[in-house]
């Protein structure tokens, strides 16, 4: 099951502040829908940062999202072993369909894959 990428989902209530403290460092904005923003490294687009408040499609906010490249089968192997499924398997109207499951220490691990 190959994994495409991780991008920390930092929660913030100053998101315009902080995605300005991150583009100090050189970050720059490749994606904002108001309650979501990402940045990544230019010309290394893999390397990504989300700054994000509540999530206005699901029960909790994501600690991190991890991009496959078959999310359907990322979720029935986390609900064969039993895992706790925190937001079910979902198409997203901004093209990513996508799963909230929690890992054994307690974080909501957003998994997604692109339509």
């Amino acid at each position: 099951m190959p994994v495409r990428r991780v991008v920390p989902n930092i929660r913030s209530t100053a998101v315009p502040e902080n995605a300005e403290f991150y583009g100090v460092l050189g970050l720059e904005e490749v994606m904002d829908h108001g309650w979501i923003r990402t940045l990544a490294a230019p010309g290394n687009p893999a390397v990504q940062l989300s700054l994000m408040g509540e999530d206005p499609t699901a029960p909790v906010a994501p600690d991190l999202s991890i991009e496959v490249e078959d999310v359907d089968a990322a979720y029935a192997a986390m609900r064969a072993r039993g895992a706790e499924i925190v937001h079910p398997l979902t198409d997203e109207e901004w093209g990513v369909r996508r799963f909230f499951v929690r890992d054994p220490d307690g974080r909501v691990v957003n998994v997604l894959g692109h339509r």
